[in-house]
């Protein structure tokens, strides 16, 4: 009687311990990036909180890490992006999207706090906070290119996304980034060998086809943030781009 009762202990021990190692495989989606990525502040939204339910969370666990007003560099440099390295495992994914805050000159001013170099290139520009402490500024690319090799580095997969387009038209057509952030974070993707998703262009080209007046129902304050329904479009734009991608594992994710 005592050795049944060991074999049925014994046996649900292992099942328990089965249970344990299943849900621990369950991988993860992390979104890092600006107030476009998140942001609920009940009339602004960031497309990565409505994407969740886009896909199958019973089998990928989504989490949004993104915080409003994040450059590439501030989200390095407050230690943000050490936190979700740290959570990393294998089969893992990462998006990233970057752009809104990373324009000014690098300095440090309130203004030039979340700047970076423009590029893809190496160079460097070293600043002196006031209380002494000395920070190297690098370029847009640079920045993107470390979030991608220490995602890989973990075994997850990185996938480069272009910012949002934002409520700019110029004779009718949005205004795109393909000259600068997004033709940068396209660059360092290829350079690097990792997914991208063009959400600039495939936003923009919707943006194109409603017109101005349609469009500018998303936008409740300014010219960058939008409303949830706004969101929702982002996010759907978000996941035809991974749909597009050869080899991606993620779209096997995506609700049906």
């Amino acid at each position: 009687m005592k050795k049944n009762k060991l074999f049925i202990i014994a046996g649900i021990v292992m099942m328990m311990s089965s249970l344990a190692f299943i849900v621990q495989r369950k991988p993860a989606l992390h979104t890092i990036g600006d107030s476009t990525v998140r942001n609920s502040n009940k009339e602004t939204w960031g497309w990565g909180t409505p994407i969740a339910a886009l896909f199958d969370t019973t089998r990928l666990h989504v989490e949004n890490n993104a915080m409003a007003g994040r450059s590439t560099r501030t989200f390095l440099s407050e230690g943000r992006w050490d936190k979700v390295l740290e959570t990393l495992k294998p089969g893992d994914f990462v998006t990233m999207q970057f752009g809104h805050n990373d324009g000014s000159a690098p300095d440090t001013t309130k203004a030039g706090r979340r700047g970076v170099l423009r590029g893809t290139g190496e160079e460097t520009k070293v600043l002196t906070w006031p209380d002494g402490k000395v920070e190297t500024v690098h370029t847009y690319g640079w920045y993107i290119r470390k979030f991608v090799r220490e995602t890989k580095a973990k075994g997850a997969v990185p996938i480069v996304v272009s910012m949002i387009p934002r409520n700019q038209f110029k004779d009718g057509k949005v205004l795109r980034a393909d000259q600068n952030f997004g033709k940068w974070a396209a660059d360092v993707a290829k350079e690097e060998n990792a997914f991208f998703v063009d959400l600039n262009k495939i936003t923009g080209d919707k943006y194109d086809a409603m017109g101005p007046e349609k469009v500018k129902a998303f936008f409740p304050g300014d010219h960058t943030h939008t409303n949830l329904e706004g969101a929702k479009l982002n996010a759907q734009s978000v996941i035809e781009g991974i749909e597009a991608l050869k080899d991606c594992k993620l779209k096997e994710y995506i609700k049906k």
